[in-house]
């Protein structure tokens, strides 16, 4: 704080004697002295109250401090010496805007020594009042122009309000004053995102890490940049170089088992949770991600050690609440996974947590209850920032367009040429998610001359190098030799294929891929996983799908609905384009007599019947990371309790059911 002011000191003995005091270090008695002055009437009240506010705040009385100071300032308001020490007494009370009013914008233009200009604005931008924090920082740099602080101060409030270019400008200079403080360059990187000028700040971050090679920050903010734009790979390599930076910081390790998470790189990920929670025990994040890992690959065993883990090092009552949950969900102890739920506070595991609660109701009988629930989780899911409901809408509409293109006359446009037989075409495992496509191909797996990828990239790579379904008519032979190419290059990417293994490449929805499918590979076999449309449709809106833009559309049961039928449509105009070869899987039959469904599609594939093949269960544990939505049901006994479940949930379907009516009795189904 600040000391008196000269003007205060009128009265010299009564004054003279409480400094004296003080600068001996006798604080009581100086306070005695101002004390008894201003009973007296002796002397400036200002200059006392103003010495007590000083001599209260030295001793840690900050209310009696600010009472005095208050009263000064009251007394003086023209006084920045009294105006600047009751600004920092509010300040250190947290009583920002109490302070700003203090430190006005008419006393900030008095002071020539801009003490006030700089506490007006700290404090206008610590408040959001941005236009007062300008006008501030403007005033100090027109007279002090070297004043690093002040420039990037000002550039942050010009961001404040929105104004990124003169925010940018700001920034760069003082950049140009300090280059050597990492801070400022952050700044600048994020005026540059807000210019949409990408490659300008991933080129300030990439060159800012060079430059500062202990600084953490910078790489992690360069991981945020890269995840902003869906990179993924780039990101995780830029929070390892985070990690590297600052290998004792228990979030950057927690977001490496994230981010390795997304990736499916699970060892990895497991790896970097546990490195989180030694460094910090209690980061209730780490165990969560955790016990996800290990739903997802069917560790299940694992919840119980990890849950004491938790209790151990005093993980709170709501995570080991989710936590429990989960245990008792796989142990099919349903009433007891509602109960361990209902201690899960809000925040934890938001979405999640609102769907467990609902497949729990729903194995518990409780339709309507269950039904609602899903209907709450799939509410939070539309509030995600990615805009789900957009993108699905924008995906249906291009299915749409697409089905427009699909006629005889178009076909009639496309080049003759032909691929040549190189090597054998893959077989194509497709069909409507939830159709039992997951556990088919764990079925197939189990046999030793299939290789099986699942939901992998390679045909959608080829799809986007093409230019999409318009651009088809146009590939001449060379331009389907090196698709064809691309897309085994992208397998053998994935893991080797054995020459003499059939491939089968599952992806439900490739049903929307068949006219590329059929113009690179000619001689590609479908199996198609068919189940009652009605419960296909409440299975999809009851999962929990990462939301990619085909998966958005289960957030809404209309809008699963006409995703359906565009998806069917798609796929029964093309096979009538095109010569398609399709074994047809009922799920019905498949989970009622698993042998006799699956033996004429090993006929139809030409493998040698294997009893193994059966044991899904075996082969289900053997394959690790399951990325579908039934990660939780294909190391289970076949069962049939999801056959016709959509009838204890009519009355919720009944909106789309003329949607689904047709599909219905064209694949033989009933309602």
């Amino acid at each position: 704080m600040a000391g008196l002011s000269s003007d205060m000191i009128d009265d010299r003995d009564m004054l003279d004697q409480a400094v004296q005091a003080a600068s001996e270090g006798d604080f009581a008695r100086a306070r005695t002295v101002a004390e008894e002055a201003l009973e007296d009437g002796r002397g400036d009240p200002a200059a006392f109250h103003g010495f007590l506010g000083m001599i209260c705040a030295r001793s840690g009385e900050l209310s009696a401090a600010t009472q005095h100071l208050e009263q000064a300032h009251a007394l003086r308001p023209q006084d920045i010496t009294i105006a600047c020490n009751l600004v920092s007494i509010l300040m250190d009370q947290k009583r920002e805007a109490d302070a700003l009013e203090v430190a006005s914008a008419e006393l900030m233009r008095r002071d020539e020594s801009l003490r006030v200009a700089r506490f007006r604005g700290f404090l206008a931008q610590n408040l959001e009042e941005f236009s007062a924090a300008v006008e501030a920082y403007e005033l100090i740099v027109a007279q002090q122009p070297g004043d690093f602080e002040c420039w990037n101060n000002l550039g942050n409030a010009r961001a404040g309000l929105g104004e990124h270019e003169k925010a940018e400008t700001a920034l760069r200079r003082a950049i140009k004053i300090d280059p050597g403080a990492a801070p400022a360059r952050l700044n600048l990187v994020s005026a540059l995102e807000a210019l949409d000028r990408f490659e300008e700040a991933e080129a300030e971050l990439v060159r800012a890490i060079d430059e500062f090679p202990d600084e953490s920050q910078l790489p992690y903010r360069l991981y945020i940049f890269y995840k902003a734009q869906l990179q993924q790979e780039e990101a995780l390599a830029a929070l390892l170089q985070a990690s590297d930076r600052d290998p004792g910081s228990a979030d950057i390790w927690l977001k490496l088992g994230i981010e390795r998470g997304v990736l499916r790189q699970i060892g990895e990920a497991e790896r970097a949770y546990r490195r989180a929670i030694e460094l910090e025990p209690d980061v209730v994040d780490a165990y969560l991600g955790l016990a996800i890992q290990y739903e997802h690959s069917n560790r299940e065993e694992e919840l119980a050690p990890l849950i004491a883990l938790a209790e151990a090092n005093g993980v709170d009552d709501g995570a080991l609440g989710f936590l429990r949950a989960l245990e008792h969900r796989r142990a099919g102890q349903f009433a007891k996974g509602l109960e361990a739920l209902s201690k899960v506070p809000a925040e934890i595991e938001t979405e999640r947590s609102a769907h467990i609660r609902a497949t729990l109701l729903d194995r518990l009988g409780r339709s309507q209850e269950a039904f609602a629930a899903f209907e709450e989780a799939a509410r939070l899911h539309e509030d995600n920032p990615t805009e789900p409901l957009r993108r699905a809408a924008e995906l249906r509409h291009e299915l749409s367009a697409e089905l427009d293109l699909l006629t005889p006359e178009w076909i009639s446009t496309w080049s003759p040429d032909k691929a040549g037989a190189d090597r054998p075409d893959p077989i194509f495992l497709v069909g409507f998610p939830r159709s039992g496509t997951t556990l088919l191909d764990t079925i197939l797996m189990g046999h030793p001359d299939a290789t099986v990828l699942e939901e992998q990239p390679p045909l959608n790579i080829v799809d986007e190098t093409i230019g999409g379904l318009a651009r088809l008519p146009a590939l001449e032979t060379e331009d389907i030799a090196r698709a064809r190419g691309q897309y085994f290059a992208e397998v053998e990417k994935i893991g080797d294929v054995p020459a003499s293994n059939l491939l089968i490449d599952k992806s439900p929805l490739f049903l929307q891929k068949v006219p590329l499918i059929q113009r690179l590979f000619p001689d590609a076999r479908f199996i198609l996983a068919m189940r009652h449309p009605c419960d296909v449709l409440l299975s999809c809106f009851m999962s929990n799908f990462r939301l990619n833009s085909a998966m958005s559309n289960f957030l809404r049961l209309e809008d699963a609905a006409q995703f359906y039928d565009l998806t069917f449509r798609h796929w029964q105009r093309s096979c009538e384009l095109f010569p398609t070869n399709v074994h047809v899987v009922k799920y019905e039959n498949l989970v009622e007599d698993v042998e006799a469904e699956v033996r004429p599609l090993f006929d139809f594939l030409g493998l040698e019947w294997r009893d193994q093949v059966l044991d899904h269960q075996r082969t289900a544990k053997a394959r690790g990371l399951i990325t579908t939505a039934s990660y939780s049901q294909v190391t289970e006994p076949i069962y049939k309790r999801a056959s016709g479940r959509w009838t204890r949930y009519r009355e919720n379907l009944e909106p789309v059911l003329p949607v689904l009516e047709p599909w219905v009795r064209r694949y033989g189904y009933s309602l």
